[in-house]
C-alpha cells in the first residue's frame, strides 16, 4: 500500500496484533513491486496486506511471489490491484469493505435526517437574520415523518443504509434488478422500478457501483421526474449522475443534492454548483476517515487470523462476483 496509507491505517496496535498471527516481515511497506527490496520480501511471502495505493499484483509481481497464497485487503474495491493472474493463481482475496460501508451508510442517514429538517438551508438563514424562522408556519413537506426514501442498489452499501433506516417512520423503496421482491420485503424495502422510485421518493440515495451498465443512470429523464424539492444524495460516483442536469435542476431549486462524489472528484472553482444554495458537496469523506481506520485494520487482523486457523476468509470476494462490485 502507499506509505501514508501504512501510516494512517496500520498503526502499532494492528501491527501487534498481526504479530501474534503470522511472521511479519520486519519494517516493510511496499508501494512498488518492481524494487530488489520488494523482490526479496515477495519471494517468501504468503499473505499480502494491501491498502489505497497498492500497485497491480500482476504476473511480474506474482511472479516475484511464488508462495503467495492470500490478499488482505484494509480497503474497499480490490478492482486496482487484483488482476485475472490472481484469481488464476488461485490466490484467496478478502476486502474490508463491510467495514468501509459502516460510516457511508451512518453519512447517508444523517443526510437523509438532516434534509429532511432542511437543516442547511434553515441554518444559513438564521446565521445571516440572527432571528428564529416561523416554525409554526412551516410546510407540512418539512420534517421526517412519514417521508419516502428511495435506495438505488442492493449493494453492501445500500443495505446498511436499509438496516440503520429500521427504527425511523420512514417509507423505504428499493430498486435493483438483482434481488427478488421477496428479498426486497426481508431487508425491509417495497421493490419498484427505477422510474416509480424517482417520481415517488423525497430522498433519493445512490448507491450503486461504477459499471459499464451504470454510468449515466441516473440521467435527465430521472432527475425530472422527482418530486418539488426532493433530495438527491450520491455517495457512489459521480459518474453514476448526468451532473449537467442535477446542476440544471439545482439551480432551477427544483431538487436539493448532497454530493459526496462529483466529476471531477474537485469540481472547477467556476463550477455553479459550488455557489448553488440547494447543493452541499462534501469532499468523499463519507468512507473510513479518523478513527474508523481502525474498524479496517480489525477487520484485517480477524480475517488473516481466520484463515491462518484454517476457517477461510468471512468477507472474501469472489471472481464471478466482481463484476458486480465496486
Amino acid at each position: 500500500m502507499a506509505r501514508d496509507a501504512a501510516t494512517a491505517v496500520i498503526g502499532p496496535a494492528a501491527l501487534a496484533a498481526l504479530g501474534h498471527v503470522c511472521e511479519l516481515t520486519p519494517d516493510t511497506v511496499l508501494d512498488d513491486f518492481t524494487t530488489e527490496e520488494a523482490r526479496a520480501v515477495l519471494r517468501d511471502v504468503e499473505v499480502l496486506v494491501t491498502g489505497w495505493g497498492c500497485p497491480p499484483l500482476d504476473a511480474a509481481a506474482l511472479a516475484a511471489a511464488p508462495r503467495l497464497r492470500a490478499v488482505v485487503h484494509t480497503a474497499g474495491s480490490v478492482r486496482g490491484h487484483i488482476t485475472p493472474e490472481c484469481w488464476d493463481r488461485g490466490i484467496e482475496v478478502s476486502s474490508a469493505a463491510a467495514a468501509n460501508a459502516l460510516p457511508v451508510a451512518e453519512y447517508t442517514v444523517a443526510m437523509i435526517l438532516l434534509t429532511g429538517k432542511n437543516v442547511m438551508e434553515r441554518a444559513r438563514e438564521f446565521k445571516e437574520t440572527r432571528r428564529r424562522d416561523d416554525w409554526l408556519g412551516l410546510s407540512h413537506g418539512v420534517g421526517n415523518y412519514g417521508r419516502t426514501v428511495g435506495i438505488i442498489s442492493a449493494s453492501m452499501i445500500g443495505r446498511r443504509v436499509i438496516e440503520l433506516l429500521r427504527p425511523y417512520d420512514l417509507e423505504v423503496l428499493l430498486h435493483d434488478p438483482y434481488v427478488s421482491d421477496e428479498e426486497a420485503l426481508a431487508l425491509g424495502a417495497r421493490p419498484v422500478g427505477i422510474d416509480e422510485l424517482f417520481a415517488g421518493s423525497d430522498v433519493v440515495s445512490v448507491h450503486t457501483p461504477l459499471l459499464p451498465a451504470t454510468r449515466g443512470l441516473v440521467g435527465r429523464e430521472l432527475i425530472a421526474a422527482m418530486r418539488h424539492q426532493a433530495v438527491l444524495i450520491n455517495t457512489a460516483r459521480g459518474a453514476v449522475l448526468d451532473q449537467d442536469a442535477l446542476t440544471e435542476a439545482a439551480l432551477a431549486g427544483r431538487i436539493r443534492a448532497v454530493l459526496d462524489v462529483t466529476v471531477p472528484e474537485v469540481l472547477p472553482p467556476e463550477n455553479p454548483l459550488w455557489e448553488c444554495e440547494h447543493v452541499m458537496i462534501t469532499p468523499h469523506l463519507a468512507g473510513s476517515q479518523g478513527n474508523e481506520w481502525g474498524r479496517l485494520a480489525d477487520l484485517a487482523v480477524a480475517e488473516l487470523g481466520r484463515w491462518a486457523a484454517g476457517d477461510g476468509f468471512a468477507h472474501a470476494v469472489r471472481r464471478e462476483r466482481l463484476a458486480f462490485l465496486a
